[in-house]
């Protein structure tokens, strides 16, 4: 991958970055402005918590991706982006753009998922 490649998916990866630490502040922001006294009723605390359920679980995949976007800037730095890591193959250009941190092309991707299919 040639260098000017490269340097845009670093760009796209940490404004991807940058965008979900923002997201966090803000969500921990609104959260920590709400206190139960600010729910007059049983349902509206109800519905708090589900919203705070479901806020949760959206934080948790956006640490997961946070994660994900660490190890391909450090599959940028020892010189493996791009390249697939079951056929070390380079992953189509197509799939970086959709998705900067695959770490497998789509054929590679396709049978890890009918692997899991099966032994689900």
């Amino acid at each position: 991958m040639d260098a000017k490649t490269l340097t845009r998916y670093r760009k796209l990866l940490l404004e991807e970055k940058q965008r979900i630490l923002n997201n966090s502040k803000n969500a921990l922001q609104n959260e920590l402005s709400l206190s139960p006294d600010d729910l007059p009723d049983e349902t509206d605390l109800a519905a708090s918590e589900v919203n705070q359920n479901l806020v949760f679980k959206l934080r948790d995949r956006e640490r997961q991706l946070l994660g994900k976007i660490d190890e391909a800037l450090h599959r940028m730095d020892e010189g493996v982006f791009g390249l697939c890591e079951d056929c070390e193959e380079p992953i189509e250009p197509r799939r970086l753009e959709a998705r900067p941190v695959s770490t497998l092309c789509i054929a590679c991707k396709e049978r890890q998922e009918h692997r899991e299919k099966i032994f689900a």
